[in-house]
């Protein structure tokens, strides 16, 4: 029981998340379910790009606001804000990744979790 809910939980967490890249037009939107990878650090990664840093800074904030706004909850920790090219924001249950396009491709992200339940969104 406990398990289910913590799961709709970081489901809800990632829909939001997703909510707050599509106000921005983040590109390629993309949720990875890593529930059923036994050496996963979250349950879901939920992954966009943008082709400027300052449209990479602005989905951040986006999902920050979105995120605050509906859960009342602030990431657990931030990293990459001071350059804008990866930026991650890690909410424990959910993994935030804001690439620039270009490291988004270098780094390939989906790859490396290849055995990952992949799903696609599009911009709003």
């Amino acid at each position: 029981m406990i398990k289910n809910k913590k799961s709709a939980m970081s489901a809800r967490l990632s829909e939001v998340i997703i909510h707050g890249m599509q106000e921005k037009k983040g590109n390629e939107i993309v949720r990875l379910d890593l529930r059923n990878i036994r050496s996963s650090v979250s349950d879901y990664f939920v992954i966009c790009h943008a082709d400027s840093a300052t449209q990479v800074n602005a989905l951040a904030r986006s999902v920050e606001e979105e995120v605050f706004k509906a859960l009342h909850q602030e990431p657990w920790r931030k990293e990459g804000l001071e350059h804008g090219e990866w930026i991650l924001l890690d909410f424990v249950d959910v993994v935030v990744h804001i690439f620039k396009t270009d490291k988004r491709k270098f780094y390939g992200i989906e790859e490396l979790w290849g055995d990952a339940e992949l799903e696609y969104y599009q911009s709003a």
